[in-house]
């Protein structure tokens, strides 16, 4: 049913629904912490060390909009995931504003398509359209200054937020030295990597630094390559944005 509406309309409906619950919320600014969103919104946060998933909603009694129910957290040491749960159960309960906007009613919407907007709504409740927008540009989509600026949010949502903005892009994600996923916003098949971004991320795996390359080196329709080392003791992972020129 979603793909019979322009995407250009169904974004602009899942940016009217934050908009609405950050401000119902009163949450002006990134960071937005999902759990101290929920409880704004009435809900109830609580760990349940025996279950076996993030996070789920419990209804408590009663019908109506959010606020009316507990979310059950897993103990996840990583907090980012924890703040991701939270935040696609959010997304869960306030999908219908989301059909609402559209025009859709509930009943006509099958259950992997309401996961897939509650996924939606969980990145864009962490990672705003327009805040996310007018960062990014600022610190000119460097990963780590976003991360400082969003640091409720994985590197790899904000790599993954990139792609849903308007500078062409290639983003690659790199697990224990070996590409792992490969991603454009302008190209539906983003070609190999060219020996440029090899070596980029060759010196950010092996110095665990920042790097990047720019200038007469790059390859035509390569505008800049940058690539940030996200290393933890017994793992590595590097996440590379390649700019491309104007589409």
């Amino acid at each position: 049913m979603l793909t019979e509406i322009p995407v250009e309309q169904f974004s602009a409906a899942l940016d009217t629904c934050v908009r609405e619950v950050l401000a119902e919320a009163e949450v002006t600014a990134p960071p937005v912490d999902a759990i101290r969103l929920a409880r704004r919104l009435e809900m109830q946060v609580a760990i349940d060390t025996a279950m076996d998933v993030r996070a789920r909603f419990v209804r408590l009694g009663g019908a109506g909009g959010l606020g009316h129910g507990t979310i059950l957290l897993a103990d996840d040491p990583r907090p980012e995931r924890r703040q991701w749960a939270v935040a696609h159960e959010i997304g869960e309960y306030a999908a219908h504003r989301v059909f609402a906007h559209l025009g859709v009613h509930m009943h006509d919407i099958p259950p992997a398509t309401r996961e897939r907007v509650a996924n939606q709504l969980a990145t864009s409740l962490l990672l705003p359209n327009d805040w996310f927008a007018t960062d990014g540009r600022a610190v000119d989509w460097d990963l780590f200054s976003l991360k400082q600026i969003y640091r409720t949010a994985s590197h790899e949502l904000i790599a993954r937020r990139m792609l849903q903005m308007s500078p062409p892009v290639i983003v690659t994600l790199f697990d224990q030295g070996k590409p792992k996923w490969r991603r454009s916003n302008v190209l539906k098949r983003p070609p190999r990597l060219t020996p440029v971004e090899l070596d980029t991320w060759k010196e950010a795996y092996a110095e665990a630094q920042p790097t990047s390359s720019h200038g007469d080196s790059l390859p035509t329709g390569i505008e800049c390559v940058h690539c940030w080392p996200v290393h933890e003791p017994g793992w590595r992972r590097e996440i590379m944005r390649t700019g491309l020129e104007s589409w």
